[in-house]
């Protein structure tokens, strides 16, 4: 039945936006998925998909339902596609580049990546989620630094320079603020 599906003649072709999809294993498991269920993927990257199917076998509800299964959900307003691309602006940023460009500031990466200006994103991400554009960024810089800390290659003072900290208290300072213990317990907790 998946064949009958992809091969049809009556496919509808489209680029659709995707929520909470933050990391390739999402890639994986969403081509997966939807080959299952009959539709083609064209083209994915993180945030959204160019897909084909047959709109008489399968509807944007049911795609939907196969994305909300998932723990992800299209998005259908431009702002909150904004928001997505915010996201996975800062995931590439500081997750996968490992803040290469730390010289820039983030906002600057954002304004270079995104065309628009700081505090026009700002506000548009404050409006569609529950936090702070800024607070998300040191969220996922906390979430990187246990990662680092956990892979055990880098020193602390390498950490910190990898993550744009001015110091290894700074570092310290705001891992404790934000997850309330301090890079050495979480570290000994860890073992």
């Amino acid at each position: 039945m998946r064949n009958l599906l992809l091969n049809s003649d009556n496919l509808h072709t489209e680029t659709i936006y995707i929520k909470n999809m933050v990391c390739n294993c999402c890639v994986r498991v969403l081509s997966r998925v939807f080959e299952e269920n009959g539709i083609r993927i064209d083209q994915v990257k993180i945030g959204m998909a160019t897909i084909s199917y047959n709109p008489e076998q399968v509807g944007l509800e049911k795609i939907n339902k196969i994305l909300q299964d998932n723990g992800m959900e299209i998005i259908v307003g431009y702002e909150q596609q904004i928001v997505e691309q915010i996201k996975t602006a800062v995931i590439e940023l500081i997750h996968q580049m490992n803040n290469v460009d730390s010289i820039v500031q983030k906002s600057e990466y954002l304004v270079g990546k995104l065309g628009l200006s700081y505090q026009q994103l700002s506000k548009m991400f404050s409006k569609h989620e529950a936090i702070t554009l800024e607070r998300y960024i040191i969220l996922n810089k906390i979430e990187r630094i246990k990662e680092l800390v956990d892979q055990d290659e880098l020193t602390l003072s390498e950490i910190a320079y990898l993550m744009d900290y001015s110091s290894v208290q700074y570092l310290s300072a705001q891992f404790h603020k934000m997850t309330g213990e301090s890079v050495s317990e979480y570290k000994k907790s860890r073992l």
